[in-house]
């Protein structure tokens, strides 16, 4: 009966969204009386993945098939069906993610579960099973209450405060029964972003406009966010005119980030880039232009040129450190 959160690793890690699934499933595990169980699929170290305790889980189950390696949706989707039914799980946790969201959907089929999405707070359960989830691209809060007897919880990336430990969870091999119907649909290439920081993932983010006026100065933004260790990101007119690689498009039809810090140069801060950046903790933005829409939705604002805002806040984050 134990509340199972499906895994996505990175090089062998647990991701960091990931692990504050991880956290938020073993808080639900304490409200109701149970445990957590973790389940990684793919090559990871047990002595990584042991590491899931630290964050409240007490075990986890390594599905390590050669035929996993890769992440197909069809066939983590069986293997997750699998776990559920060996631990006897009636909730279900994961990350929101682009794999997140289409196993779950797979899984809650199989199941007959209720899915609810961007959840950003442990349930209510004095009467049913209620939880918060945001809406309208992070403008609004709606409450759930799911009746099925199976659950599926997608949390939102930085909703949840995570409280680390120096537990570990003990690490078990978990034997899947796969056939050819689960590889269906074959992986026959993945192209990852070339940067050493994940976008989805990250923490900091600095990102550009066509306020830099051509790809040869993007220099100053790559700067900033070597120092700050952040991730570069882009509006859609940037990647549009392949000034930035596709995959730093950050908006509505693009990546949506949550992070703590969002900094965004030469932007004007159109409805649909803001709708994929919203839900971030802190937003500055930098722009020559005073009645630029994106400083209604900034929490900091600086009215100047980016070509000498930029090169100075590097400077100063160099200094501090």
């Amino acid at each position: 009966m134990s509340v199972l959160i499906f895994t996505e690793l990175d090089n062998g890690a647990i991701k960091k969204s990931s692990l504050e699934a991880v956290f938020y499933g073993a808080e639900l595990a304490k409200l109701q009386g149970t445990s957590a169980t973790v389940l990684a699929i793919g090559e990871a170290s047990a002595e990584e993945l042991a590491k899931a305790g630290n964050f409240g889980a007490t075990k986890v189950l390594h599905a390590n098939d050669v035929r996993l390696a890769e992440a197909n949706i069809q066939a983590y989707s069986s293997v997750l069906g699998q776990a559920v039914a060996q631990e006897g799980s009636e909730v279900v946790i994961l990350a929101k993610s682009s794999l997140g969201d289409a196993v779950a959907a797979r899984v809650a089929g199989k199941l007959k579960a209720a899915i609810v999405s961007n959840v950003t707070a442990l349930p209510n359960l004095e009467n049913g099973f209620k939880v918060n989830r945001s809406i309208y691209t992070g403008k609004a809060f709606a409450t759930v209450e799911l009746k099925t007897d199976k659950k599926i919880l997608a949390i939102k990336k930085n909703a949840v405060a995570v409280v680390e430990s120096s537990d570990l969870a003990t690490v078990e091999s978990f034997s899947t029964s796969l056939n050819d119907a689960d590889f269906g649909v074959k992986l026959v290439a993945t192209h990852k972003a070339s940067s050493t920081i994940s976008l989805p993932e990250a923490d900091l983010v600095v990102s550009a406009g066509r306020g830099l006026k051509g790809p040869e100065n993007w220099g100053i933004v790559e700067d900033l966010a070597n120092a700050l260790g952040a991730a570069t990101a882009c509006s859609k007119p940037v990647s549009d005119l392949d000034w930035r690689p596709h995959h730093e498009h950050v908006g509505q039809t693009g990546i949506k980030v949550s992070p703590n810090l969002y900094i965004a140069a030469g932007i004007s801060g159109a409805i649909q880039h803001l709708a994929g950046v919203n839900s971030s903790k802190v937003i500055v933005v930098i722009n020559k232009d005073p009645e630029a829409p994106f400083f209604k939705a900034a929490d900091y604002g600086i009215v100047g040129d980016v070509f000498d805002i930029l090169p100075r806040l590097t400077k100063a984050v160099l200094a501090s450190k």
